[in-house]
């Protein structure tokens, strides 16, 4: 099948070098020296879902209509990306890999004539060097739509499952914010430099992260999203998630960093800082900022995870373990 990749990262590469390693035939883009690897070498493959060196074709943009495309750049690249290939997309399904709330509203807009899917990565994955992707942790993927019409999410799902598990699920706000809630391990690796497992083996760290999915949850309940179950989370958990004691609720970061095994997670935040690249923390964090305004009310702690990081871009320079606890709790004394 004629497949085509639009950003080879961290999570579209892992999805390419499956679908060529199964036999498809598929198009990646790519920039620079990853562009000019994969070219030469093909895209190399390690880690949770084995080992591999698949050969594909790759371009700065698509060169041909496929059958399928999969958009996995940035949350903040893809508009660009769509309509840099638009010539390539109308009246093909178009799966969006992306973390944050917009993707589907954002490739409707830039590809109108395209049967648009949302599609959510828990497995975990790190873009090591041009040419080389490990997958640090397996995980399935979900697919959906926004309407009644699934077929396409259906259509897609099922291509995919053939290299990783993936599913269609009918509700797929629900199961953004539910990745929202997941994707809060990654602006604190992004602000201190450590590994999401460091972070959450440190009491204080882990203290705010749970903080900052606490109050993710309550903003998308006074939303009025009905979460979709995702890695064993569901609403009815997330609900009383959000009620318990703060030091209780610490038991979820736990329980996610123990199914990420013991091979260092960046977290995609910090991947892209120590490129040198705009992070997703607006499209994350800023998520969650951005829903509480619109409900009148305020996310401090997600606002101050945002406010750090940028600070970390802009600066180049890490923040300790005790300067983050002591702007914490200079916002709160929840307990």
């Amino acid at each position: 099948m004629r497949i085509g990749i639009i950003g080879a990262g961290a999570v579209g590469g892992a999805i390419a070098a499956l679908l060529a390693r199964a036999g498809n035939d598929v198009e990646v883009t790519a920039r620079g020296a990853h562009l000019h690897a994969i070219r030469e070498s093909g895209l190399s493959l390690t880690g949770a879902w084995g080992e591999s060196q698949s050969r594909m074709r790759a371009a700065a943009t698509l060169t041909r209509i496929n059958e399928l495309v999969i958009v996995a750049t940035k949350a903040h690249d893809a508009e660009e990306a769509l309509r840099d290939n638009i010539r390539y997309l109308r009246n093909v399904p178009v799966v969006i890999f992306q973390n944050g709330l917009d993707s589907l509203a954002t490739a409707t807009r830039a590809s109108p004539r395209s049967d648009v899917i949302g599609g959510l990565a828990t497995f975990a994955s790190s873009f090591l060097s041009p040419g080389k992707i490990h997958v640090t942790a397996a995980g399935p993927s979900y697919l959906g739509v926004t309407g009644d019409n699934d077929v396409p999410a259906r259509y897609a799902a099922h291509i995919l499952n053939e290299v990783m598990p993936t599913f269609a699920v009918p509700n797929f706000r629900g199961a953004q914010w539910t990745k929202l809630v997941i994707n809060q391990v990654n602006a604190l690796p992004a602000i201190t430099g450590r590994s999401v497992q460091a972070v959450i083996s440190h009491s204080e760290l882990r203290r705010v992260m749970t903080a900052s999915m606490r109050e993710t949850v309550r903003v998308a309940l006074a939303s009025g999203i009905h979460f979709e179950k995702l890695q064993g989370l569901n609403h009815r958990r997330l609900r009383t998630f959000a009620r318990t004691p703060l030091w209780v609720g610490q038991l979820l970061p736990r329980l996610m960093a123990s199914r990420m095994g013991r091979t260092p997670n960046p977290g995609s935040t910090l991947q892209s800082i120590r490129r040198g690249q705009l992070s997703e923390v607006d499209a994350l964090n800023g998520a969650v900022v951005l829903a509480a305004a619109a409900n009148s009310s305020s996310a401090p702690v997600n606002t101050l995870m945002v406010e750090l990081v940028h600070a970390v871009e802009d600066s180049g320079t890490f923040f300790s373990p005790d300067d983050v606890a002591a702007r914490y709790a200079a916002l709160t004394s929840d307990g």
